[in-house]
């Protein structure tokens, strides 16, 4: 029997990783290569939200808004790969006067993926880009179906230092 992965990368927190990091850009049809690990790839799931747009939006904000609405589409267009957007939340005015968001049912979406492809079998390993322990359950429940998991992170501490990492 052969090996199958399926993908699960948080954008929200990849965009995070990369704002360390300079912006990098990144070719994610080489990162999911790289996170399969020579598996068969069944799937690669990418939740994010796309950014908030006020009533009457500036033209940075239509911009900014279209620019993440391509970027979805062009992902949703590489083989095997799937976006799954999210919802933002307002939270409130943080204490330089402005307005926080709230990324809401990506972590949901990505443990129910995760759990139903690991009990329906779909999948003999997994693999996540995340530093959300929130996924912890989830990824309980696939290691009990007998699917392997590999958990690419870097540390808080080290894109505060600006330290990089190999994941």
């Amino acid at each position: 029997m052969y090996s199958r992965i399926a993908l699960f990368i948080d954008g929200g927190y990849l965009d995070h990783v990369l704002k360390w990091h300079g912006k990098a850009k990144i070719d994610y049809s080489k990162l999911a290569q790289q996170m399969a690990q020579g598996h068969l790839l069944l799937r690669t799931y990418y939740y994010h939200c796309l950014p908030h747009q006020s009533s009457y939006p500036s033209l940075e904000e239509k911009d900014y808004f279209s620019h993440a609405q391509r970027f979805f589409k062009r992902l949703n267009r590489l083989g095997s790969f799937t976006v799954r957007e999210g919802k933002l939340a307002f939270r409130g005015i943080d204490e330089r006067g402005f307005p926080v968001f709230e990324q809401k049912r990506i972590d949901v979406m990505l443990a129910t993926d995760l759990v139903m492809h690991s009990t329906k079998k779909l999948i003999t390993h997994a693999a996540l880009l995340t530093g959300d322990s929130d996924f912890l359950p989830a990824l309980q429940i696939a290691q009990s179906e007998g699917v392997y998991i590999t958990l690419y992170y870097i540390p808080t501490e080290m894109m505060r230092f600006g330290h990089t990492t190999n994941c």
